[in-house]
């Protein structure tokens, strides 16, 4: 008898021809703001309304009419870029059994898109030439409300996250939360222990406050320990794209590393290809002047915060420079 041990060397295992993994997910901000035309230069300028005009009643028939005037301001769009190079030695791609760099190429789309709701919705690793986050806006109008538990009154009661935006005279149109904000929301119950969401917040309709849609971030890019919940009108934030996802693969040259300059791969010697991917793009919040926010003081954006908030610390250091005079 000839056993499975000896005659192992002569069994193939069998090859699935597709890769167990999730679907690349999307940029959560990228589908819920404003797009703007695709920019032509590195800045893009916006006018913004500033300045409203007035009208005043005439006191009686040989009365004074008054004049006003309406002002612009301008907001400036600049685009930052995300890049990333994937490197990998050519045997390697001509020895696997499915297409690498067609498996690599919407991962990497989808960790642009991790990259933009961080910087743009919670200022992680933000580029120097973008605006404060959302986050930072809201907390500096205030908009900030404490999240030691999710009741009814923190989302949608008189000072919860929703009625901080319209105080600023805008609509929530929609929100993005936590993974684990959903069964807070399901365990909402009234005074004699009934889901108060149920019919409004499962089966086949979508999660949502007060008609707001919510949507739950699965990128990987929603900071938990910040906010649990981001509520607002979207379509006051705005995007230009200066260079859509653009992708090259390379066969020559070195790589680099940043730190030391040291040559880390020498793709023509090494007998290497690379894939570089690059986008730019540019945000703002113009917050125009409305009639319910002519000084442009309120924020669109009101956020849940976490059981236990952030805090940041603000410091002081005075040094005493003692100058010492020595006589020769």
């Amino acid at each position: 008898m000839i056993t499975r041990e000896q005659a192992e060397a002569l069994i193939q295992e069998q090859l699935i021809n597709t890769i167990s993994q999730d679907a690349p997910k999307q940029s959560t901000f990228l589908a819920l703001a404003r797009k703007l035309p695709n920019m032509t230069s590195k800045q893009m300028r916006v006018p913004v309304l500033d300045m409203l005009p007035m009208a005043y009643w005439v006191n009686g028939d040989t009365g004074y009419k008054q004049t006003t005037q309406q002002a612009w301001d301008n907001v400036y769009l600049t685009a930052a870029e995300l890049a990333v190079i994937v490197p990998i030695p050519e045997a390697v791609v001509e020895d696997a059994s499915f297409d690498i760099m067609g498996e690599v190429q919407p991962r990497v789309i989808e960790a642009i898109g991790k990259c933009i709701d961080s910087a743009v919705i919670f200022g992680s690793n933000r580029p120097s030439e973008w605006p404060a986050d959302i986050i930072t806006r809201a907390r500096q109008a205030g908009n900030n409300v404490a999240g030691a538990s999710v009741t009814y009154d923190a989302l949608l009661g008189e000072n919860g996250v929703i009625s901080k935006v319209e105080q600023g005279g805008f609509m929530v149109k929609g929100g993005i939360a936590s993974m684990a904000l959903r069964a807070k929301l399901r365990g909402i119950k009234d005074d004699v222990g009934n889901p108060l969401f149920k019919s409004d917040m499962q089966g086949t309709t979508p999660y949502a406050l007060d008609g707001a849609p919510l949507f739950f971030p699965e990128n990987g890019s929603f900071d938990s320990s910040i906010a649990q919940l981001i509520v607002g009108d979207w379509s006051q934030a705005v995007y230009a794209i200066r260079q859509d996802v653009t992708v090259k693969l390379l066969s020559e040259g070195v790589i680099q590393d940043p730190a030391t300059k040291a040559i880390v791969y020498n793709l023509a010697q090494q007998d290497m290809i690379a894939l570089r991917v690059v986008f730019r793009m540019g945000w703002a919040l113009p917050n125009p002047a409305t009639r319910m926010n002519g000084d442009r003081i309120y924020c669109p954006f009101a956020y849940l915060e976490p059981s236990i908030a952030v805090t940041t610390y603000s410091e002081t250091f005075t040094v005493n420079l003692h100058k010492r005079i020595l006589d020769r």
